[in-house]
């Protein structure tokens, strides 16, 4: 379900606003450091419980404010209304939904699934492992039920075996148990994961092929263990290198997706604005198989979309987004680098941001000929 109406009150240079978005595509405009990009962290934070600029939400609310409240409601038959808000001395976030409290993050993520297009997204290429499996998981958790609880007691009894192996005395009674649990829900979860990836794998070549047709460029699942031994196996016979280096090294909290060209990284391999289609091929990618799986659609922040693109691709990444029939909010610097990209039948409601104020220009014609 789309957002029908936002408002954000308290959020860095962000003066307060109310705005009814469009349900197709929403372009806002304006200069660096207009506040554009705080506009889609507000988004962010309503769906996600967190921002994507600083991991201390204290950090987003107004200098000199004392909280940070942001309201939406999602489009339905009822709306559902959603708000989160944080004070600058309380470090819990209050979570409503449909005028109830939510004790837990991910009900928000689940009533507002979302992806992030951004700079931060080239870490799926060039970041840590830790980045890639978020994207991934964001994913299996959308379209499988019971990833949740296999994802939690995977971590429970990889804490508990962790905290075990940095003891002088092993209590090797309590770490089987632990590694016969880690095993049982690793095992789980990385079914999940497989799953999921064979699922997303033909998706992500199909839209890839008609952003950027890269024939040599692989995406493959490592589950974080050899694939031919059991993971019980593994730790056990792991167990006294685990123990000097104090942690567990082989497991699904290893996981990663290995994205290479010619069996060389993609990352060594491929232009900035190539990088930008394939890591946008994976999130769109995504969207299109949540509402395959489940009838939902995604929504997308995709902030300054014409860097790194050239016209004719910009052409193609908004085409994707039009076939898709999502909601979408697209920053921009240059308002004409967005204007004859959009096919006649769509609505493009249009927003400027001055100096942390927000004004509706409504609907413009960026649609072509």
């Amino acid at each position: 379900m789309p957002l029908d109406r936002l408002s954000f009150q308290g959020l860095r240079n962000l003066e307060a606003l109310d705005m009814q978005p469009s349900s197709s595509i929403n372009v806002i405009v304006g200069e660096n450091g207009s506040g554009k990009t705080s506009l889609l962290e507000g988004i962010h934070i309503l769906g996600m419980g967190r921002s994507f600029r600083t991991q201390q939400l204290r950090h987003a609310i107004h200098h000199g404010g004392d909280s940070v409240t942001l309201h939406g409601r999602l489009a339905g038959d009822p709306p559902v209304p959603l708000g989160v808000r944080r004070h600058r001395t309380q470090g819990e976030l209050e979570m409503r939904m449909a005028g109830e409290r939510v004790a837990r993050v991910s009900e928000l993520v689940e009533a507002l699934p979302l992806q992030l297009i951004n700079p931060d997204a080239f870490r799926l290429l060039e970041g840590a492992p830790a980045s890639r499996r978020e994207f991934f998981d964001w994913g299996v958790f959308h379209v499988k039920h019971d990833f949740l609880d296999a994802w939690k007691r995977t971590r429970r009894a990889l804490k508990h075996r962790n905290a075990l192996l940095r003891h002088d005395r092993i209590d090797e009674q309590s770490i089987g148990v632990w590694e016969h649990e880690f095993a049982h829900w690793g095992n789980r979860l990385d079914a999940l994961r497989d799953d999921y990836m064979a699922a997303f794998l033909p998706v992500f070549e199909e839209t890839l092929a008609e952003l950027l047709p890269l024939p040599d460029l692989t995406l493959r699942y490592y589950r974080g263990w050899d694939r031919q031994r059991d993971l019980a196996e593994v730790l056990a016979q792991g167990r006294a290198t685990d123990r000097q280096m104090g942690f567990t090294q082989q497991g699904p909290q290893r996981a990663d997706l290995r994205i290479r060209v010619e069996r060389r990284p993609a990352v060594e391999v491929l232009s900035r604005g190539q990088q930008k289609l394939v890591v946008s091929a994976m999130k769109l990618a995504q969207g299109r198989l949540l509402e395959m799986a489940t009838g939902r659609t995604c929504l997308y922040l995709i902030d300054d979309l014409p860097a790194e693109l050239d016209a004719r691709h910009r052409r193609i990444f908004c085409r994707w987004l039009e076939h898709m029939g999502c909601q979408a909010f697209i920053t921009s610097v240059d308002q004409e680098a967005l204007a004859g990209l959009w096919q006649a039948e769509t609505t493009v409601a249009m927003f400027h941001v001055k100096q942390g104020r927000l004004a509706t220009y409504g609907t413009k014609d960026f649609t072509t000929e």
